[in-house]
């Protein structure tokens, strides 16, 4: 069993978006923060990103921000998280996540969402990190992806044993039991190359 004390959320920046996207980061920072799991995200108040902060604060729960210095300029960062960091550059502030986080969790979002997926995927594989990964896949709005992976496979890009370098569940619910249940296997990066 995997103890999780801080959870990094990867999501959207928009709030122009289907309410179901919005209530599932706000019940999401609701269990976050009755577990007493703490948010870690990318310090923005737009969007998901900031429904899902507001919500984890709500409820009583800490978030640490970490947020760019040419976002943050634009006055986008939250102002009330428990921390925030402002940083030089993206590339600072993914590995700042990385480091404070002990899994992650993929919400819908968009391009910057889909970026952050495909990186924190490619580093376990590379064995940079062995931290557990969960996709939710809300509304069926990460299947397009499971299916290009499927064809990464098929094309022999990728082995199939790496489709497990993600577990993916449906609902919010899902989230907690499956990263307790996550197993604590660690890749070698040396067999990535097929």
């Amino acid at each position: 069993m995997n103890e999780i004390k801080s959870l990094c959320v990867y999501c959207g920046s928009s709030i122009n978006v289907d309410p179901l996207y919005i209530e599932a980061a706000k019940q999401m920072g609701k269990i976050m923060a009755e577990a007493g799991i703490r948010l870690v995200y990318g310090g923005g108040k737009a969007g998901t990103m900031g429904v899902i902060a507001d919500s984890v604060m709500q409820h009583g729960g800490e978030v640490i921000g970490i947020i760019p210095s040419h976002i943050s300029d634009r006055e986008i960062q939250h102002k009330g998280l428990t921390e925030l960091h402002v940083v030089d550059t993206m590339h600072v502030r993914k590995q700042m996540m990385v480091d404070y986080a002990d899994a992650f969790l993929v919400l819908p979002g968009g391009i910057g969402t889909l970026d952050e997926t495909c990186e924190i995927m490619t580093w376990r594989q590379l064995g940079i990190h062995d931290k557990p990964i969960i996709i939710a896949n809300i509304n069926q709005y990460w299947t397009p992806f499971f299916d290009m992976i499927d064809l990464i496979v098929k094309e022999g890009f990728m082995r199939e044993n790496d489709k497990r370098i993600a577990i993916i569940v449906k609902t919010i619910e899902d989230v907690l039991p499956a990263l307790q249940k996550a197993p604590e296997e660690k890749f070698d990066p040396s067999s990535k190359w097929i």
